[in-house]
């Protein structure tokens, strides 16, 4: 996976793309300083590939710039009709989707990001009508009261896999899923028609992923309300619960919305 890059950054790692930019007839010296220069070569990249133009660096620039399949990548189009949708400003969806959407909506192999929650699924299968303790009792890294269990990536979906022999509906409902991480029992209050068509839109596209956190943000006035008047430590704490400060959320929500605002008063 290509390496996070951006204004400030120095190193072997900035020179190789420097290069690389330069490759592709860009004017960009080879300085080793991810300098302005660097950036406004990476944005017009974004743009070209009609990726979502923050002047970062990461997997999904190196995918354009290797001339890779993006069609289910975030476009910049997919931010304006969200900001649209939410009445903000694109440089407020940027700075949230470069927060909360930390990394590609996709694993390697083609599948959404997905993190299977053990104490979620141990409520969904109360809810489904099916006893949750003996399984907890058997199967206590799937099945459990205490959140946990995790095992990242791709091995989340053997954990899932597990669960889904005892109950595909509660399996599906008790991951998050996507690039906003968006969980799956919230389908019927998102307006999906079942856990099964939210699921396939989580498989589409990341456009589909911010569609979803779109229609989250929406269905909630008071989250709503806090993202449209930038109130960012409200936002943080509803859409990351109480310990949304231990990973600093509010303000590196509000460092990214300065930027961004800052960026497109640049190239407007």
């Amino acid at each position: 996976m290509a390496e996070i890059l951006r204004i400030g950054a120095r190193g072997q790692g900035v020179a190789d793309l420097q290069t690389m930019l330069a490759a592709k007839g860009h004017a960009v010296p080879r300085t080793h300083v991810y300098d302005d220069a660097t950036r406004q070569a990476v944005t017009a990249v974004q743009r070209a590939a009609r990726l979502v133009e923050d002047g970062i660096y990461g997997p999904k620039t190196a995918a354009a710039l290797a001339g890779l399949d993006l069609s289910r990548l975030l476009k910049e189009a997919d931010l304006t009709r969200a900001a649209g949708l939410l009445g903000v400003s694109v440089a407020t969806i940027k700075a949230v989707n470069e927060v909360e959407a930390n990394g590609p909506g996709f694993l390697p192999d083609g599948r959404p990001v997905i993190l299977f929650e053990r104490h979620v699924f141990y409520r969904q299968l109360e809810q489904h009508g099916i006893d949750a303790a003996p399984l907890a009792l058997r199967l206590p890294g799937i099945v459990n009261r205490t959140r946990g269990g995790y095992a990242g990536g791709a091995a989340e979906y053997r954990r899932l896999a597990t669960a889904t022999e005892i109950s595909a509906p509660a399996a599906l409902e008790s991951a998050s899923w996507g690039a906003f991480q968006v969980m799956g029992y919230h389908w019927q209050y998102l307006g999906y028609p079942s856990v099964d068509d939210f699921v396939a839109c989580m498989r589409r596209s990341e456009g589909d992923h911010l569609e979803a956190f779109t229609r989250f943000v929406l269905a909630d006035p008071a989250l709503h309300k806090a993202l449209a008047a930038r109130k960012w430590a409200a936002f943080a704490r509803g859409y990351n619960g109480p310990a949304y400060a231990d990973n600093l959320y509010d303000v590196k929500l509000a460092r990214a919305y300065e930027r961004h605002t800052q960026e497109n008063k640049v190239t407007a």
